[in-house]
C-alpha cells in the first residue's frame, strides 16, 4: 500500500511507468508515433489470422492478451485504459494509456468528488445511462451486473484467472468464495449445473460489495489499497448479463450466446474455426470515450499455426492482424530494415517467455521438485540461443529475474552466472550429478504449438542436452496450454508436465510489484485456473508479499519486492529467459485512431491488452 493520498498515489505511479517503461524500449525500434492528418472512415471487414485464437470468451477466467484482444469489443468495465500512445517520444511511450479512465462509470472515483471515502476504504462507482446490453428489447447495463461478474469469480467450474488481488482487497470476498468452495465440495448434493451455480451466488452476498440502486455500485476495501483501480481496470472485472445466469461459465453455450455491451458483438463461434464480431446497435459512441466501431465486421480464422504463412498473408493483403503468435522470428530483420510504417516494434516489459517447473510432478523420481535439478537447469538454459531464435536482440533482451525489466523492485542480478546468457554446462552437469542424476535426467515440456514457441522449445532443448537433460516436447494449441499449465489438481499426477514453456505479461504498470511476485507465486494458491503454475508456496515470499502491499513508500515497496525476487530465485521455481518487446505487423490497409481522435498510419498497440487495439482501428479505402 502506498500511504500517499490517492491522488499523489497515481501521479507517483504515472510517472514511474512513464520512466521505466521508456527505459525498457529498443534503440531499434520503429515508430508511429507522429500522428497522421488522415481521417478514419467506416465500413470493412477486419481479418484476424490465429493460431488458436482466445482460450476464454466469458470474461471471468479470461486472462489472456488474446483473450483481452476480442472482450475489447463485446465487454466493458467501470473503468477502463484508453489508446492514446505518447507523440513525444522516439518510442511510443506510455502514460496516457497506463492511466485508468472512466468507461461505464460517470467519472473515476477520487477523494475530491467524493468517490473514495473512509480513509480510502470505500470506493463508490456510478453507471452511465445509455450504456446498454444488445438484449431484446435493448436495456440498460446496471449495477447489479457488474456485481454478478465478481459474485462468478469463484464459481466451481472455471473461476477468475487471478483471484489473489480480489481475496486480498475486497472485504468478505474470501468468505464467500469459500462458502462458494465448501457448497460444491459434494458434487453429488450439489452438481455444479447452470441453476445451482445461479442459485448460489443469487441467495449469498458479498459483504464489501453492495448495490444501493441499479446505477450505483461501493466496494469496502481491506484497507486503503492504492493500486485499486488498475485491478478495477481489469476486464475480468466486465458487466455480466443476467442471462449468463442460464449457462454454466466458460461453457460453449455460453459463448455461442453471449450478449456485448461495446461496440461489437459475437455473432459466430465455430471452435477451432472462426469467431466473427459484427457491430452492436445498441452500442452508442457517445457513452464510450474510449473504443470507436469503425470497421463493419471482425472475422476471426483459426488454425493458422505457421508465422510465417501469417505474416506472407498479412503482407498479401488477405489477414489484417495477429492475435496469438508472433511475428516470424526470421523476418524480422528484413522488417526493421524496411523501415515500413506498418511495422512497429512496441516497448514492453514482461516474461515472454519463462519457464516454470511443475514443482508437485512425480516424474523421474521427483525431478522438477529438487532444488540441484532446477539450478542445474538455470545454469545450463542457453538464453541466447532462445533470443536468436525468436529474432534477436531487435525483439528481445535475455532477463536473470522474476520481475522483469522496468517494473517496481526490478534489479539486474544473476544468481546463476552463465556466459552472458550462453549457458554454463559445467555447472549444469555439477549440479544434476549432485541431485543424483549422473546420467542425466528426461522431463516433460510443455511449450505452445505455434512455429515461433516451437523455435524456442527447439533452442532451449538444444541447449540443456549437452548436461544431460533431455527435454520431451509437449506441444499445445494456445487454446488449452494455459488451462493445463493451471490444472492444479491434475498437476500432481504422473505424465503431465515437469516443465512448462508460459509467458506473462505485467497486469498493470507503475505501482506493480503484486501483477508479478503476488500473482504468479503467492501460495498456496494451487487452484483450478491458478497461475502460480509449479503450486511455489514460500513462507518467506508470502511475509514478503505482506510487507510489500503495506509499505509506507513505493521505495519501501520495491525493496520488499526484490527480496521476494531475490529468494523465489534462490529457490529456482522458474528460470527467466527474455523480456520482449511488441513487434507489431499489420496489413498496409489498416489504420489507427488511438482514444482522443488522433490518427496514425498503421494499428495502435495497448499496453495493457498487451496486443493491438481492435477499436481503435479502421481500414483504409472502406
Amino acid at each position: 500500500m502506498i500511504s500517499a493520498p490517492k491522488c499523489l498515489a497515481g501521479l507517483a505511479a504515472a510517472a514511474l511507468a512513464t520512466t521505466v517503461l521508456a527505459a525498457c524500449s529498443s534503440s531499434s525500434t520503429s515508430s508511429t508515433s507522429t500522428p497522421s492528418s488522415s481521417k478514419p472512415v467506416s465500413g470493412g471487414t477486419l481479418h484476424i489470422v490465429a493460431a488458436s485464437g482466445p482460450d476464454h470468451i466469458d470474461t471471468v477466467p479470461a486472462y489472456a492478451s488474446f483473450d483481452y484482444m476480442l472482450e475489447r469489443g463485446y465487454s466493458r468495465q467501470l473503468v477502463a485504459y484508453p489508446t492514446v500512445p505518447d507523440p513525444t517520444t522516439s518510442s511510443p511511450g506510455w502514460t496516457t494509456d497506463t492511466t485508468p479512465a472512466a468507461d461505464v462509470a460517470t467519472v473515476v472515483p477520487t477523494a475530491a468528488n467524493g468517490g473514495v471515502t473512509n480513509g480510502g476504504k470505500t470506493y463508490t462507482f456510478h453507471v452511465k445511462p445509455g450504456v446498454d446490453w444488445d438484449s431484446t428489447p435493448v436495456r440498460q447495463v446496471t449495477s447489479q451486473d457488474f456485481l454478478r461478474e465478481f459474485k462468478a469469480f469463484c464459481n466451481p467450474v472455471s473461476p477468475v484467472g487471478n483471484p489473489t488481488y480480489f481475496d486480498a482487497a475486497i472485504v468478505g470476498m474470501t468468505s464467500y468464495c469459500n462458502a462458494e468452495t465448501a457448497y460444491f465440495a459434494n458434487a453429488k448434493a450439489h452438481p455444479p449445473t447452470a441453476a445451482n451455480i445461479a442459485s448460489f451466488q443469487n441467495s449469498n452476498n458479498i459483504t464489501g460489495i453492495t448495490t444501493p440502486n441499479s446505477t450505483t455500485i461501493q466496494f469496502t476495501l481491506t484497507s486503503a489499497i492504492s493500486d485499486f483501480l488498475y485491478m478495477m481496470a481489469m476486464p475480468f472485472d466486465s458487466a455480466r448479463p443476467v442471462e449468463y445466469d442460464s449457462y454454466v461459465p466458460n461453457s460453449l453455450q455460453l459463448d455461442q450466446h453471449t450478449l456485448s455491451d461495446g461496440p461489437y458483438k459475437i455473432s459466430s463461434y465455430i471452435p477451432g474455426k472462426s469467431i466473427t464480431l459484427v457491430k452492436n446497435s445498441a452500442w452508442q459512441q457517445s457513452t464510450d470515450s474510449i473504443r470507436h466501431d469503425y470497421e463493419n465486421s471482425i472475422v476471426v480464422t483459426l488454425g493458422v499455426t505457421s508465422a510465417e504463412t501469417q505474416l506472407s498473408d498479412m503482407q498479401a493483403g488477405t489477414q489484417d492482424l495477429p492475435i496469438d503468435t508472433p511475428i516470424n522470428p526470421s523476418s524480422i530483420p528484413t522488417l526493421v530494415a524496411s523501415k515500413a510504417s506498418n511495422f512497429v516494434i512496441w516497448p514492453d516489459s514482461d516474461l515472454f517467455p519463462y519457464v516454470v517447473f511443475n514443482l508437485r510432478s512425480p516424474d523421474a523420481s521427483g525431478a522438477a521438485g529438487k532444488l540441484l535439478v532446477r539450478q542445474a537447469i538455470e545454469y545450463g538454459l542457453d538464453k541466447s540461443a532462445a533470443v536468436k531464435a525468436i529474432g534477436g536482440p531487435d525483439v528481445a533482451t535475455v532477463t536473470n529475474t522474476a520481475i522483469p525489466p522496468g517494473n517496481v523492485g526490478y534489479v539486474n542480478y544473476n544468481l546463476y552466472p552463465d556466459d552472458s546468457g550462453q549457458g554454463n554446462t559445467a555447472m549444469c552437469k555439477t549440479d544434476l550429478t549432485k541431485a543424483g542424476y549422473p546420467h542425466g535426467v528426461s522431463l516433460t515440456y510443455m511449450y505452445q504449438n505455434d512455429s515461433s514457441d516451437t523455435r524456442i522449445f527447439t533452442a532451449i532443448q538444444a541447449s540443456l542436452a549437452p548436461c544431460g537433460v533431455t527435454l520431451v516436447g509437449k506441444p499445445e494449441p494456445i487454446s488449452s496450454i494455459f488451462v493445463d499449465l493451471g490444472n492444479a489438481p491434475e498437476n500432481n499426477k504422473a505424465n503431465q508436465w515437469d516443465l512448462g514453456q508460459s509467458i506473462w505479461f505485467p497486469d498493470w504498470f507503475g505501482n506493480n510489484g503484486r501483477t508479478v511476485i503476488q500473482a504468479l507465486f503467492q501460495g498456496p494458491n494451487c487452484v483450478v485456473n491458478t497461475v502460480n503454475y509449479g503450486c511455489y508456496d514460500s513462507p518467506a515470499v508470502n511475509s514478503l508479499i505482506t510487507k510489500a502491499e503495506n509499505a509506507p513508500s513505493l521505495s519501501a515497496a520495491g525493496t520488499y519486492w526484490h527480496q521476494a525476487d531475490q529468494q523465489i530465485m534462490s529457490d529456482a521455481v522458474i528460470v527467466p529467459i527474455m523480456s520482449q518487446e511488441f513487434p507489431l505487423y499489420a496489413s498496409s490497409r489498416i489504420r489507427g485512431i488511438a482514444s482522443n481522435g488522433s490518427t496514425y498510419p498503421t494499428a495502435i498497440f495497448n499496453p495493457n491488452i498487451d496486443n493491438a487495439d481492435i477499436t481503435a482501428l479502421w481500414i483504409a479505402g472502406s
